[in-house]
């Protein structure tokens, strides 16, 4: 990782291919309320992104009774509503595996910049989250691919660039310098 005095201002890099970079902690630590912070940040920047997040248990965005829900209670795959404002596409898995994040990010329309919350497990960039009062230890000494912790604590202990939680800048300036090419990741393959 380069020294984070050096990257305040920089750009992100030459490359328009689409990057990826990830936000991983425990329950509670603030990832969504981080990620609500940094979204306006990096927009404010110039930067078109998408977000991507992990969710542990069956969800449902459908309501019973719905159009779209009876379809794909009937047994549709794919089901995909359309307004004036907005569309999705929701695909019924129909005991297939869970895709990997790989697969989940084909879906995704170019954008400059993917943040991820979740697919804590899977090989790609990442940022920790790490709140002392959640009382959970450091995901970083398990997981090479963490390249810095955003902390409301100092750690000493920590082997990566720490950063203050409430330094959004600073953040952002992280996440553009770190977040790696699409195209470079699936080069580095899932062994790298």
């Amino acid at each position: 990782m380069r020294d984070l005095g050096e990257i305040h201002g920089k750009s992100s890099g030459t490359s328009d291919a689409l990057r990826i970079i990830g936000l991983a902690g425990w329950s509670g630590s603030g990832k969504t309320t981080l990620l609500a912070k940094l979204i306006p940040a990096l927009i404010a920047r110039g930067k078109k992104l998408s977000t991507l997040k992990h969710a542990h248990h069956g969800f449902d965005l459908d309501q019973p009774g719905k159009d779209s829900y009876v379809h794909r209670a009937a047994g549709a795959t794919e089901v995909l509503i359309s307004s004036a404002k907005r569309w999705a596409l929701m695909s019924e898995l129909r005991d297939q595996p869970e895709p990997n994040l790989r697969e989940l990010l084909k879906h995704l329309s170019p954008v400059d910049l993917v943040l991820v919350e979740g697919f804590k497990r899977e090989r790609f960039p990442k940022i920790e989250i790490h709140r002392a009062a959640v009382g959970k230890p450091l995901l970083q000494g398990d997981d090479d691919w963490i390249v810095a912790i955003a902390s409301d604590e100092p750690l000493p202990q920590a082997s990566v660039p720490v950063v203050d939680l409430n330094d959004i800048e600073k953040i952002a300036d992280v996440l553009l310098v770190e977040a790696m090419p699409l195209d470079r990741l699936d080069a580095l393959g899932q062994d790298g």
